[in-house]
């Protein structure tokens, strides 16, 4: 049984997941301009398919091993984004990275929460 905080975990990467899929297609790097060379957009749709159908199956068979397939995308994705930490960018671009990071890591961290289990009740 999925707990609540799975089942935000779940959103929240379903959301960051959708948001890989459509950079790919809405914000490709110009030619010409400075931005993740195509190799990582692709890395990065890969990782946003991948999320989007493990947190589909991990809702409708609470799958825990859906849950860790999520959440191994989701980290992924975190990491090929990190880099913009480490380049000139504009602050746009920093800020919305540093939303992502902080929402992966909540995801994951939420995603992975076992299940509050009710103690025995002894007399």
């Amino acid at each position: 049984m999925l707990s609540t905080k799975n089942k935000a975990g779940l959103v929240i990467a379903g959301l960051l997941g959708l948001g890989d899929v459509i950079t790919f297609f809405l914000l490709p790097t110009p030619e010409g301009e400075v931005g993740p060379p195509f190799g990582i957009l692709v890395l990065g749709l890969a990782c946003g398919i991948i999320t989007v159908v493990a947190v589909a199956v991990a809702w409708t068979k609470h799958s825990r091993g859906a849950i860790r397939v999520a959440a191994g995308a989701r980290i992924i994705s975190m990491l090929t984004a990190l880099p913009a930490f480490f380049v000139d960018v504009d602050a746009e671009i920093k800020i919305s990275v540093t939303v992502a990071v902080i929402l992966t890591v909540l995801s994951v961290v939420l995603m992975l929460s076992p299940a509050r289990r009710t103690a025995p009740v002894t007399d």
